[in-house]
């Protein structure tokens, strides 16, 4: 078996309780490494469902919505002695993730799954499933 030393790792960050579990795990993770964390919160170009004069208003409570999950991931690997760095970008949460985890060329990606009941416990969220496919690095699925 190869041995591999994890030195970055990446978490898609969105404000849910299963992303801040995913960040759980990869502190977990990055402490014996001594790896660093990037929390990366991704906000779609446009709203899901389009409004006439809402695009300001969508973009700037996204931006600001992601700078509060950022602010408490810091906090949360800070108590952690973990370093973090936040990024911020705009475009589809699946492709952004999986481009930014393969040209910064991060060793691992953890991201959290939304938990569902019944039949649907079969599927991954539809970000985490789509990264999976999309990702050339590694992705842990945290459920």
């Amino acid at each position: 078996m190869v041995s591999r030393k994890i030195k970055k790792i990446l978490v898609p960050l969105d404000d849910s309780k299963h992303s801040m579990d995913g960040l759980h795990k990869a502190i977990e993770i990055a402490k014996p490494f001594g790896a660093r964390i990037t929390g990366l919160c991704v906000i779609p170009s446009t709203p899901p469902i389009p409004l006439i004069g809402s695009q300001p208003s969508f973009k700037s409570y996204m931006t600001d919505g992601a700078a509060k999950t950022m602010a408490e991931a810091k906090k949360v690997a800070s108590r952690n002695d973990i370093e973090f760095h936040g990024k911020l970008v705009y475009g589809d949460a699946s492709l952004e993730i999986a481009n930014f985890a393969n040209a910064k060329k991060y060793d691992l990606v953890v991201i959290g799954s939304r938990g569902r009941s019944g039949l649907k416990e079969l599927f991954l969220g539809s970000v985490a499933n789509a990264t999976v496919h999309r990702s050339q690095v590694p992705v842990l699925v945290i459920k």
